[in-house]
């Protein structure tokens, strides 16, 4: 398997923007009219791009603003419409956290252990 960070990795500025034109893990050439907008603010753009060979996915936000253009990309296996689901979604507090927690340590007879 290759490296998912190309050898060339932040020689250049414009290679942030290179690097999602191909799949990180397999190196694949996307599709650019495949990549699909999920949200768009104020010069900020939520894309997200699905490799044809290897399945994998990535999120990136891709900026523009007065300084130029720059993207981060996030290795995912989510499909685009679970991405927008846990967009729009609620924060988790650590009340729900919390909730969790105590439903499983009654169903499965947990006991809080506390370190000290």
């Amino acid at each position: 398997m290759n490296d998912i960070i190309p050898p060339n990795f932040n020689r250049n500025p414009s290679e942030s923007l290179k690097m999602i034109s191909r799949c990180p893990i397999c190196h694949f050439n996307y599709n650019p009219i495949e990549a699909k907008v999920l949200a768009e603010n104020a010069g900020a753009h939520l894309l997200y791009i699905k490799c044809q060979r290897c399945g994998s996915a990535i999120l990136a936000l891709v900026l523009a603003n007065s300084f130029g253009v720059s993207s981060v990309g996030l290795v995912t296996d989510l499909e685009s419409y679970e991405v927008t689901k846990f967009k729009d979604a609620d924060a988790i507090t650590s009340d729900d956290i919390l909730s969790v927690y105590g439903f499983l340590a009654d169903d499965q007879k947990l006991e809080l252990t506390v370190f000290s």
